[in-house]
Order: C-alpha cells, then structure tokens, then sequence
C-alpha cells in the first residue's frame, strides 16, 4: 500500500512564511527519501498559519526540489479558479515537471466567505463543480474536432484528477466520473464510512481508472516517546480550537497538558475531528494505524499531521515512514 505525505506549509509561532516554505522543501526531500509517494499541497486562503495559498506556484517549487516523488494538490478548491486557468497551471507544471503532477480537486472554498467572494468576486449559488471538472478534464485531454478553446500548455498532459472531499458529494462524484477518491478523514471523519461504502458500491470503471481508487487521510504525530508525541499534537489541538472560535493564527507552540489552555467542551470537538489520527511512538501508533486499516481497507494513506518545531515534524514523518512500510501485503489486503 502506498503511503503519502500532505502539507499545508504551516507557519509557526515565531516564524514567517519564508520559513515555513523552507521547512517545506526540507520535508519533500527528506519524504522522498523515506518512500512516500506522494507530496501534496493545500490550497488555503487568509489562514496566519498556512502558506500554501498559491498552491500551483508552491508545487512547482517542491517538484523543481525533489526528483522522484509525486507532487500535486491536495486540493486545488475549483470553485475559487476558472477551469481554463487550473488546466493552464497544471499543464504547465506537467510540461516542466513530467508525469509527476496530481490535481486533487475540492469544491469547498478553503476559507471564510468574505475572502470567498474576493477570490471569486461574482459568486454564484449554483453549483458548477462537476461541470467544471468535467471542463478542466478536457483541457488536460486531447483536443476534440472544431475545439475553440486550448489550454496552451495543458493539452494532452492528462494530468490525473482526483476527487477530494469530506461528505457523500464527492464519493458520489468519484464515483459516477471514474476517478479516484481522496477522503478529508484527518479532520472531517464523520461520514468516512458511508463515503468509501457509497464511493466503491457506485464506482463505474473508465479510461481514467478500472477499479475504484480510495485514498483515506490520517493524522499521526509520532516521538520516541508517548508524552512527546501527545505534547506535539497539543499544537494542532489549538490551533483547530483557535480556528473554529474564530481566532486563526500561526501555529502555536505545543503545551504540556492540551487541559491547561482550552475548554474541556472545545477540546471534546477537536478530538472528534481529530479521531482518525495515530499518536506515540514506533511500537504504538502501528497498532492504530492498524485499526484504521482494517476498518477502512484504503488504497493509499495519505499522512498529515501539523507539528510546531520542523525537526519534530520531520522525525514524527520519518517513523510514521518506517512504520507504514513495514505492513506486509496481508495486511493491507
């Protein structure tokens, strides 16, 4: 089973966005080196603690870094973009970059509605995501007779489309297109059971895909030891705490007890959405991921996992490496 790393650039406590790119490149090269296949980016908009808000040009940053791992969207929300301007992009990074570049495609806005309407300026209440997946498709494909409109570069990349989502939208979607499936469980578990049941039971097979292609996202925040670990989560615990409560910011600094700095209420929230995660060490997040694969039965794991110091981040990557390599075929099966 392949295993992927997803990164939101995150700006910590203390640093800038200069930083955080940095920190960036540093993780792609180290993952490629540790076997994960793949390396996407988020594409967030007024967020302090993310970077990776021009997610194309952060892409093409990490490809032109990295020479072997995938490196794509996880995702581009097209809602924000016209499809010509994403084939274009993409085409583009294909072109530089070869078969190396995913379009995972998302329909929520990836931010708040006053920013929302100053990406999209005329907002519509109808709903043109399939459309408009099926328009940027075709830009990526071959041009048809009579085709008007080109995207230069982008034609005939068939760069490949992923459908990313957190509800039985996407699975639906996913499956009616033939195409392969990436579930938002590391923050929206809440439907992950119904979505893989619903994405798999209406899969039609096309020229993108045969058989259904399901991709599931955990968090796991991995030390060498498990008081370490759990103070490592404590960052992202806040930093979703801070968000809901409409106070986003950079990433804060861990703390020794999550119980300290937040209400028992919020935490309990967090926690929910946080539940498909593994924390601790070598020995014992294995068992939980272990779990989450036995009830999921995924195609692909897709790792995240916010973590303050870039060291940590990397070492906690690194074990999360070691230990999803080491499951035989059995299995995962």
């Amino acid at each position: 089973m392949r295993y992927s790393l997803l990164d939101l650039a995150p700006i910590p406590e203390g640093a800038d966005a200069a930083q955080s790119i940095r920190n960036s490149v540093a993780l792609a090269q180290a993952a490629e080196g540790w076997g994960y296949h793949r390396y996407w980016l988020a594409e967030h908009h007024n967020m302090p603690g993310i970077a990776s808000s021009a997610t194309a040009v952060m892409i093409g940053h990490i490809a032109s870094a990295t020479r072997t791992i995938r490196v794509g969207s996880g995702g581009i929300m097209l809602p924000n973009h016209s499809p010509l301007v994403i084939a274009e992009q993409f085409g583009t990074l294909a072109t530089i970059h070869g078969d190396r570049i995913d379009l995972g495609l998302g329909r929520a806005p990836g931010t708040d509605g006053a920013t929302a309407q100053a990406l999209r300026r005329n907002m519509s209440q109808q709903d043109t995501f399939p459309r408009d997946v099926l328009e940027l498709m075709a830009y990526l494909g071959d041009p048809e007779p009579g085709q008007s409109l080109h995207a230069i570069p982008g034609e005939g990349t068939k760069v490949p489309v992923w459908i990313l989502g957190s509800s039985l939208y996407g699975a639906q979607l996913a499956a009616h297109l033939g195409l392969p499936y990436a579930f938002a469980s590391h923050f929206a578990p809440e439907a992950l059971s119904q979505a893989v049941e619903v994405y798999r039971r209406g899969f039609q097979p096309s020229e993108y895909l045969a058989q259904p292609h399901f991709m599931m996202a955990m968090n796991i925040f991995a030390a060498d030891t498990e008081d370490e670990a759990t103070r490592l989560k404590t960052s992202m615990q806040q930093a979703f705490i801070r968000l809901r409560s409409g106070q986003p910011s950079k990433l804060p600094r861990p703390v020794d007890r999550i119980e300290d700095v937040a209400d028992p209420a919020w935490i309990r929230a967090v926690n929910q959405s946080l539940s498909v995660s593994a924390t601790g060490t070598r020995d014992t997040i294995r068992p939980q991921i272990a779990q989450l694969i036995e009830a999921y039965r995924p195609d692909e794991i897709m790792v995240a996992g916010q973590i303050h110091d870039p060291a940590a981040r990397q070492h906690s990557f690194e074990i999360a490496a070691e230990v999803l390599a080491s499951f035989t075929p059995a299995e995962v099966a």
